[in-house]
């Protein structure tokens, strides 16, 4: 049972990180700041290379635990989703964007724990 639930919480992060992190990857910084706001204070390359973490985390989610080949990776891109998030969530609280917390909350609390489910903390 935790293990189907750990892989439907791998899904829709990777899911979504993804689809965010393409986003990132793809469009100008001019764009992303007028629609995500938080970019406008950071370099465009620093928006570029958050996407691409994003990006290797979703892959890092799905791929190595499913393949069989090395699946400690998939902790490791979990645990750094949660790290990204923590950091995200202080970006968000420095500019007083405190409805968009939540969000990045809940996606810190679902990466930890799909971190440590598969770090086998739970068993």
């Amino acid at each position: 049972m935790l293990s189907l639930v750990l892989w439907l919480v791998q899904l829709v992060l990777a899911l979504l990180f993804a689809g965010v992190g393409f986003m990132k990857i793809t469009q100008r910084h001019k764009r992303l700041a007028e629609n995500l706001r938080w970019p406008e204070d950071f370099p465009p390359a620093t928006v570029k290379l958050i996407g691409i973490l994003e990006v290797l985390a979703a892959v890092g989610l799905v791929v190595p635990e499913a393949t069989g080949t090395l699946p400690l990776l998939t902790p490791v891109a979990a645990s750094g989703l949660t790290v990204l998030m923590a950091l995200a969530i202080f970006v968000h609280m420095r500019r007083g964007e405190r409805n968009r917390i939540a969000l990045a909350a809940i996606l810190m609390v679902l990466s930890l724990l799909v971190a440590l489910g598969r770090f086998g903390v739970f068993g």
